[in-house]
């Protein structure tokens, strides 16, 4: 697994565009290595604005996006459609301003969908679909070129949370019942799933986010605080605006 580096932006503005600007060269990249290129989503606000920086550059128009799959690392099992579904969010805000492929994005199974509102059977039915696509040598998992997290106030990631039990799973996929975040009920890829990705960027802004993110990169215990459990394969970046890295050591701070 890589060790951490940290690139740190002055606000949350700067932080999205940044972020907008690498992905869109992580896809072109991978695209030219293989022929096409893989991210796995995240929620939340700064991804939204990451999202629209996506949209808003022209140099998005260089990338085939009919050879880009769309994975999401967790989502809150609600109906399709629910405003509060990450998928709802990344396809207002980014997908449904692309000419992707359809039969290229992959999300989690709503609650109103062929599995009904089971989130175990959800997961499993996720779990299906990455092995469907899995990169060759591997069973259950397809190539992710790039994954994004955001990280939580209390250190967690997708949707897998401080000592709860998710972090025990060894299947690529989870249920997850009785989440302290509302709404309750998730499903999230578990952190062994995470960490096959080629890169996992941890994207995370403002002060409230400041001790975790001190707490993950100066070796918290990934029980407690998820987001330190956290490496890709190839590469692990931490991209945080100056609140955030408040609390940063300096040795961390190898990228600006």
């Amino acid at each position: 697994m890589s060790e951490a580096s940290v690139a740190v932006h002055a606000d949350a503005d700067l932080l999205a565009q940044a972020v907008a600007a690498r992905l869109l060269v992580r896809l072109l990249d991978a695209q030219a290595d293989r022929g096409q290129a893989s991210v796995v989503l995240t929620g939340g606000r700064i991804a939204a604005a990451v999202y629209r920086a996506v949209v808003a550059l022209p140099a998005r128009d260089a990338v085939d996006w009919s050879r880009v799959d769309v994975w999401w690392g967790d989502e809150r099992f609600l109906p399709a459609g629910d405003p509060e579904r990450n998928e709802t969010q990344a396809r207002a805000a980014l997908l449904d301003q692309l000419p992707l492929d359809p039969a290229r994005i992959h999300p989690m199974p709503a609650s109103d969908g062929p599995v009904g509102a089971d989130p175990e059977a959800a997961a499993a039915r996720y779990a299906e679909e990455l092995a469907a696509s899995a990169r060759p040598g591997h069973a259950t998992l397809p190539h992710f070129d790039v994954l994004l997290l955001g990280v939580g106030e209390d250190g967690h990631v997708a949707s897998v949370f401080p000592e709860h039990p998710v972090h025990y799973e060894s299947r690529p996929v989870s249920a997850v019942r009785g989440s302290p975040k509302p709404p309750p009920v998730r499903t999230t890829l578990t952190l062994p799933a995470i960490n096959t990705a080629e890169e996992v960027w941890l994207i995370a802004s403002g002060s409230d986010k400041a001790a975790a993110v001190h707490m993950a990169l100066d070796g918290a215990g990934p029980v407690q605080l998820p987001a330190a459990g956290v490496a890709g394969v190839g590469r692990t970046l931490w991209l945080l605006d100056r609140a955030a890295a408040a609390d940063v050591r300096p040795r961390f701070r190898s990228l600006r």
